[in-house]
């Protein structure tokens, strides 16, 4: 039995694992979630083209500084993104955790961009 050395290597060997049935198309792009110690990015990814449709992070400008905590973070970051996502003419994506567990900021930001209308 093998063991991964650090919980990145454990996670980064999950994100490849669900990477094999997971893609994103022209019709449902895929959005694909990283979250580091301090911040959250998103993107909507059309992987038949390699092409990202929309994207938004907490490290943003207008979102830097906000005195919120994290998951609040995540909620914004996610309707920043829904927004954006549709303004290119998405409506419906596949929802990549990238190995993250669907808790927390990675459950914020989901429930906010389905909030703000993008279906997954």
């Amino acid at each position: 039995m093998s063991q991964v050395a650090t919980r990145g290597a454990a996670r980064q060997k999950r994100h490849d694992r669900i990477r094999l049935t997971l893609a994103g198309t022209a019709a449902r792009p895929r959005l694909a979630v990283f979250r580091s110690l301090n911040h959250i990015y998103a993107q909507v990814i059309d992987d038949a083209s390699g092409r990202t449709l929309a994207a938004a992070s907490s490290t943003e400008s207008e979102l830097r500084r906000t005195g919120k905590k994290k998951t609040e973070e995540a909620a914004v970051v996610g309707r920043l993104l829904a927004e954006r996502a549709k303004s290119a003419g998405v409506a419906s994506v596949v929802f990549d955790r990238a190995g993250f567990r669907y808790h927390g900021r990675i459950k914020s930001l989901a429930d906010a961009a389905r909030e703000a209308g993008l279906q997954f």
